[in-house]
């Protein structure tokens, strides 16, 4: 290896307003440790992932995991990149050999979003709109939880960009009248005015890691994995190992409707986890703490209660569709 000093990085990243705004972000505090660290230059490698290239069909119908991560994962791999930005609720929660979570920076918003058309004048919740009235997500972890406090409404998956989406329910296609986004994202855009109201964990439990950011690096790489540790919150990670032991322990993807939010406060870690049927009929949520450093361990046994409660039988459904 040599002894060479990095003075340049280049960041795998999607092309969406979104990704680049991340993506940005990672570059400029990269630039503002450069004092440190020597680095100089940080460019940026616009890679379009089969997320990205597949739009007409909800993601749970499209399958497979790691759907907006793959593509960037190869840049790595095969020395084209130095790191990748990733919203970290798209990570599988298993990792290809060679590469690793180099860093997770403190999480922004990490609640669900509720945004009206702006033709819709008058709701302030979901329950205010009348029976029948159309919902946009294509996530299949907020449409079990809306469809199980609100059965009168009708769901239509909407994919596309974050501006994207947003024009679709301006422009009432397939009838919408209300999204539910990610805060964070919103946030991020400088589009928060758009939010009417954001759903605390308590009526919808957020996605595995939303509104983290995470900066995955080759495994052997000794001379960035320091560089990029520079990043790391350490309150976030620990949040984040938390809510992706459980999902690995339930072997979540995109056609799995579950969700964890794991919160700190001193030494402990509580976190409240969801597993549900898609049309919201079965339903079940639990909460469970546990110290820090047993942060694996919180995943791995709030998933367990849920799968005793009846998770297993909802799971064992989905796998048969």
């Amino acid at each position: 290896m040599s002894n060479t000093p990095v003075h340049k990085l280049v960041i795998a990243t999607r092309g969406s307003k979104l990704a680049l705004w991340q993506s940005h972000h990672i570059r400029d505090r990269l630039l503002a440790d450069g004092p440190r660290t020597g680095i100089t230059e940080v460019e940026l490698m616009v890679i379009k992932t089969r997320g990205d290239k597949i739009l007409d069909r909800a993601l749970s119908a499209v399958g497979g995991k790691g759907l907006f991560v793959k593509e960037l994962e190869e840049a790595l791999l095969d020395g084209r990149a130095d790191l990748a930005v990733h919203s970290m609720k798209d990570v599988p929660s298993e990792l290809p050999d060679g590469l690793t979570i180099g860093a997770v920076p403190a999480r922004a918003n990490p609640y669900d979003a509720l945004v009206f058309s702006k033709s819709v004048h008058g709701p302030s919740d979901l329950g205010d709109l009348p029976n029948g009235a159309v919902v946009g997500t294509s996530s299949l972890r907020r449409a079990a939880q809306v469809l199980a406090l609100h059965p009168h409404l009708k769901i239509v998956p909407v994919r596309g960009n974050l501006d994207t989406r947003l024009r679709k329910l301006d422009e009432g296609v397939d009838g919408m009248q209300a999204l539910i986004l990610a805060c964070a994202g919103l946030e991020r855009m400088g589009w928060q005015d758009r939010i009417s109201r954001a759903l605390a964990p308590d009526e919808m439990v957020p996605a595995v890691a939303q509104g983290a950011l995470g900066i995955e690096i080759r495994t052997a790489d000794p001379k960035v994995a320091p560089i990029i540790a520079l990043l790391d919150d350490p309150k976030t990670r620990s949040c984040v190992v938390a809510e992706r032991a459980f999902l690995r322990r339930l072997e979540g993807n995109c056609q799995v409707p579950l969700g964890a939010y794991a919160q700190r406060m001193d030494d402990t870690l509580s976190m409240v986890g969801f597993v549900g049927s898609p049309d919201g009929k079965a339903t079940y949520r639990d909460e469970m703490r546990r110290p820090v450093h047993e942060a694996t361990d919180l995943g791995e046994g709030l998933a367990d209660a849920l799968l005793e409660a009846g998770g297993r039988a909802v799971l064992a459904q989905l796998a048969e569709a």
